[in-house]
């Protein structure tokens, strides 16, 4: 289902007035849903056709995270998501974007990357783990 990005039909005007529909909607303005990347016991990417036949690579479900510690990168398992700063809500539905901070076999680490177009999680360490 796509979404439309473009101003809606009932624009109003400062004076309370509404403005005149200018012209009808364009595909161009035609946006899809969020990806709402999930942390679950598999994972599952999905590769979809973008406009100028380009590629882009949604990771629905995570299971596994790239932490960049030191001088390298380690993958290491999900163990929870802790805290999301767009939506007090994702945290409790474990949904994972960027800025979020889950907990790991590591530690806490926050989320670098877009999760939703890359196709993978990438973060940095905050703290270490027990």
């Amino acid at each position: 289902m796509e979404q439309y990005h473009g101003p809606s039909k009932t624009v109003k005007r400062g004076t309370g007035r509404k403005k005149r529909k200018m012209n009808d909607k364009r595909k161009r303005l035609i946006g899809s849903p969020p990806t709402d990347t999930k942390l679950s016991d598999k994972e599952y990417r999905e590769v979809k056709r973008i406009k100028g036949g380009n590629k882009k690579v949604k990771l629905r479900y995570a299971m596994y995270v790239n932490v960049a510690v030191g001088n390298g990168i380690k993958k290491t398992k999900i163990l929870n998501v802790v805290e999301t700063p767009d939506n007090r809500h994702h945290a409790r539905q474990n949904i994972i974007t960027k800025g979020t901070i889950i907990n790991t076999e590591l530690g806490d680490v926050k989320v670098t990357n877009r999760v939703g177009q890359d196709g993978v999680i990438n973060a940095v360490l905050l703290k270490k783990g027990d």
